[in-house]
């Protein structure tokens, strides 16, 4: 038998680090995730639970943030339990066993935000190169 999830989403909030009782981490949160559609059709969306363990849990809560997309790869769990009114409800929620970025750095910064730079320089800290061809360059 196969149990087997892979999902690309957006975090619809940003997850919060929880320890249990016995000092393990976990984090619990849900992905805005697309179905695929034909032209013409409306857009839908499923939003899908994700419940994270230890070192999973605690690098979600360290660098994702609410609106993020992250790739999930994990396993379906089922849960049974009673609700506030003696009702027997099921959850149903993918335990994430490999979690990573989807996009990059630069895609996440809003657009009235300058880009990250690694430089310190200065136009001023260039020389003038004249007339020099690319024969002459040393790359």
């Amino acid at each position: 038998m196969f149990n087997l999830v892979v999902l690309t989403g957006r975090l619809t909030a940003d997850p919060e680090l929880k320890t249990t009782p016995n000092g393990i981490s976990v984090t619990t949160f849900s992905i805005a995730v697309d179905r695929r559609y034909r032209s013409g059709e409306e857009r839908q969306t499923d939003f899908i639970n994700i419940v994270a363990w230890r070192t999973s849990a605690e690098f979600i809560t360290k660098y994702f943030k609410k609106g993020n997309l992250i790739g999930i790869e994990g396993s379906i769990q089922t849960r049974r339990y009673q609700d506030k009114n003696g009702n027997n409800r099921t959850a149903f929620e993918v335990v994430a066993n490999n979690v990573q970025f989807v996009e990059s750095k630069r895609d996440n910064v809003s657009s009235d935000t300058a880009p990250a730079s690694f430089s310190n320089a200065d136009a001023n800290d260039f020389a003038d190169l004249g007339d020099v061809s690319d024969d002459d360059l040393p790359f």
